[in-house]
């Protein structure tokens, strides 16, 4: 089902406030209406699909980094204009971290390559996430 006008709003008032810019604007994807792409300014820093499956309507964020471990932390903080972003180990999981805002978990960043030199955040929106937006 092709991604509604309100929700284009909800995902984008969700984002900027799970990031904390402003600036971030999501449209619909002009080659698929079940997917959106995010930006920040005039560049496309990554995408929304929709997830209808099992009768629950939920969206997935996918955002690749082309950055290194050591800078992980550094480059979002600096993208986003954020000094609230952390990264923050995972349990028994080498090859990813969780970034959180604050205390709030927004996703799960996961290597793209085994050394490391690459990364796409993963974040997925429930529809009840989108309630208050």
């Amino acid at each position: 089902m092709p991604l509604e006008k309100t929700e284009l709003r909800k995902l984008q008032e969700f984002l900027r406030h799970s990031f904390g810019n402003e600036a971030l604007r999501v449209a619909l994807n002009p080659k698929n209406v079940e997917s959106a792409d995010v930006h920040f300014g005039e560049r496309r820093i990554g995408g929304i699909d929709v997830d209808d499956e099992d009768g629950d309507r939920s969206f997935s964020f996918d955002m690749k980094i082309p950055v290194g471990r050591e800078t992980l932390q550094e480059y979002l903080r600096m993208l986003f204009e954020n000094d609230k972003l952390t990264i923050v180990a995972r349990m028994r999981k080498a090859d990813s971290v969780e970034l959180n805002h604050g205390e709030d978990f927004l996703g799960v960043i996961s290597a793209d390559d085994p050394k490391g030199k690459s990364f796409t955040l993963q974040m997925a929106i429930l529809d009840f996430d989108l309630e208050d937006f």
